[in-house]
């Protein structure tokens, strides 16, 4: 995709929030049970790193995008969470964590191995020595289908239209997406970049790091993983 910037804009920073998952309280129970100190990775807006400051976790975030993190200021509570600017592969807080998080498939816009690798390098760095490190993402399925082009539609009604607008290549597990919103109100564009990978290969990320899978499960409830499973929660935790 020429020309994108995975830092996000002003904009998607200003719309980020307007269609919230629906899982947001029961990914802040799970998180909330690995102890009193976390690090989100691409704290974004702040969708869970506030809720979960509320429920008595204390969060510094790393995040790339400095619109997203104005974003976060203005929200009730913002204003008081550490966040550092930058890579989450690379930068780091010089603190130590009883969890590291990164949700929401944003692991994926990493856009190479090393660099995913990376992330996880950094995660073990962040961990308190009975720490966990969790991630959730979603399973590609794009390597099912049986063109490589495609578009999904999310949403018709009489004013507007959105359409996921997709281009998948399976030799480089590159994932070129837009959401495109037609409405009478205009045209808008949402386009995203990702590097798609399976569990297994997230799995030997975490033995390259010094991590080593705690558990999985096929969602925030704690839902066993299935080949029916959409998405994955993983608990890695440092190799003793």
């Amino acid at each position: 995709m020429k020309g994108f910037n995975p830092s996000f804009s002003p904009e998607t920073a200003k719309t980020y929030d307007n269609h919230p998952r629906g899982d947001e309280d029961e990914t802040v129970r799970f998180l909330a049970s690995f102890g009193d100190k976390a690090l989100e990775f691409a704290i974004g807006t702040g969708r869970i790193a506030l809720p979960l400051r509320e429920s008595g976790v204390a969060v510094d975030g790393i995040e790339l995008s400095p619109h997203m993190v104005a974003r976060l200021r203005e929200k009730p509570g913002g204003a008081d969470v550490d966040v550092t600017i930058g890579d989450m592969s690379q930068t780091g807080t010089g603190r130590t964590y009883d969890l590291v998080y990164l949700v929401y498939n944003t692991i994926s816009n990493l856009l190479t191995q090393d660099d995913q690798v990376r992330c996880f390098e950094n995660a073990a760095r962040h961990l308190t020595p009975d720490g966990a490190f969790v991630v959730e993402c979603g399973l590609p399925s794009w390597a099912a289908r049986q063109r490589y082009d495609f578009v999904d539609v999310e949403a018709v009604e009489v004013d507007h239209v959105r359409l996921d607008v997709n281009r998948y290549d399976p030799v480089t597990q590159m994932l070129d997406e837009n959401h495109v919103y037609i409405g009478a109100d205009g045209i808008r564009f949402g386009p995203i970049r990702q590097r798609l990978s399976y569990p297994s290969e997230f799995d030997l990320m975490a033995r390259i790091a010094g991590l080593r899978l705690r558990a999985r499960y096929g969602g925030w409830e704690g839902e066993p993983f299935t080949a029916d499973s959409r998405r994955h929660v993983s608990v890695y935790e440092l190799r003793s």
